[in-house]
């Protein structure tokens, strides 16, 4: 009975959004806060760290979601530079995590049928060697096709580091003589940002109920419409993605106008 009223409920909300979607009232680009693993894992039992597998696992479900949707710019805020303070053990845990995710990228089927570019935004400097390495594979693997969906990966990524890396970036220029004070604006910042040549996040959508950007593209974020799902990122179901599609098609964005 339950699955049968999920694919009601699922359909009718397909209805609701449809429309918008053929007419391109939709985000273009989709920033995410997987939050909520290791809660998800403690709530049926689990050892804690065996979430994040079950969050590897959702995002790739999650990620054909996305493009299917033909959301042109997916982020996934995956690792912050706060990270680095937890348990040594989860650190490693999560960065083997990572090594291997990276790796599968490489002749993905899925990311190749959707010819999707990858590219990896943070300190990454400060990830182990062989995670680095498996970065630099998957970008390098990855499509140039214009037309192709782009994954922004955010690892070893906090948005006051990139603002202090952006900042001295600039102030190195002007101290070089490449620039004056004057010349600074909002666009010479977006350009030292290390999301250079992507637009700013339509929506950005955090699980766990928890509501908060923590740090997440502090400057994309000024305009972005937020939405909180009150689900830990495993549990997180196509309907909570609709429903957040949804809720964007209703509002009326004025960028403070």
């Amino acid at each position: 009975m339950e699955s049968i009223l999920y694919r009601l409920y699922e359909r009718r909300l397909w209805a609701q959004i449809k429309d918008g979607i053929d007419q391109g009232i939709h985000p273009k680009h989709v920033a995410l806060i997987m939050d909520g693993n290791r809660r998800y894992a403690r709530s049926r039992n689990l050892p804690s760290y065996f979430g994040h597998h079950l969050g590897k696992k959702k995002l790739k479900e999650m990620l054909r979601w996305f493009w299917d949707l033909q959301i042109q710019y997916v982020t996934l805020y995956a690792f912050s530079t706060e990270n680095f303070d937890r348990d040594e053990r989860e650190v490693k845990e999560l960065m083997q995590l990572a090594e291997t995710t990276f790796r599968e990228i490489v002749g993905h089927p899925e990311i190749e049928k959707r010819k999707a570019k990858i590219k990896v935004i943070g300190r990454t400097s400060l990830l182990p060697e062989k995670v680095q390495e498996a970065i630099k594979a998957a970008e390098e693997s990855s499509s140039n096709e214009p037309d192709g969906p782009t994954l922004i990966i955010a690892i070893g990524y906090g948005g006051r580091a990139e603002m202090i890396d952006a900042i001295k970036s600039i102030a190195t220029k002007v101290e070089s003589g490449q620039m004056t004070v004057n010349d600074i604006n909002e666009v010479v910042v977006d350009r030292h940002l290390y999301t250079n040549g992507i637009p700013d996040p339509d929506l950005i959508i955090r699980t766990s109920g928890e509501e908060r950007l923590s740090g997440f593209l502090t400057w994309q974020s000024a305009y972005s419409e937020l939405y909180f799902a009150d689900v830990y990122f495993p549990g997180f179901r196509k309907i909570d993605l609709w429903r957040a599609i949804r809720t964007y098609q209703s509002r009326q964005r004025r960028f403070g106008k």
